[in-house]
C-alpha cells in the first residue's frame, strides 16, 4: 500500500514539473502570408499576437484563424511528446 502511494505521490511531483516545463516552452507560428505571428507556450496560452502590415479584414481574420489553429496543433505535439516520456504512454487528445 504504501508503495502505491508513494509511486502515486512521484508521479504528481512529475506532473507538476511537466506543467511547468510547458508553461515556459515558447514558440512562435506564423500566418502562411506571414502577415499573423502568435507566441504560444505548450500550455496552449497564447502570449502575444503580431500583425504584420495592415491587411483587409477578411485577410486578418483568415491569417489569425490559420495561425492559431497550427500553434494549437504544436502546442499539442510538443505536450504529447513530453507527455509520453514523462507516463510512458502515449495519452490521446495531449
Amino acid at each position: 500500500m504504501f508503495d502505491k502511494m508513494k509511486a502515486l505521490m512521484e508521479m504528481q511531483r512529475k506532473m507538476q514539473e511537466l506543467k511547468k516545463e510547458l508553461e515556459a516552452t515558447v514558440f512562435e507560428i506564423a500566418s502562411s502570408d506571414a502577415s499573423v505571428k502568435i507566441s504560444m507556450n505548450a500550455a496552449q496560452e497564447v502570449l502575444g499576437v503580431t500583425i504584420q502590415g495592415s491587411p483587409e479584414r477578411g485577410a486578418l481574420e483568415s491569417a489569425l484563424k490559420d495561425c492559431f489553429n497550427r500553434a494549437v496543433k504544436r502546442a499539442q505535439g510538443v505536450a504529447a511528446e513530453k507527455m509520453k516520456k514523462v507516463t510512458g504512454m502515449n495519452i490521446p487528445g495531449f
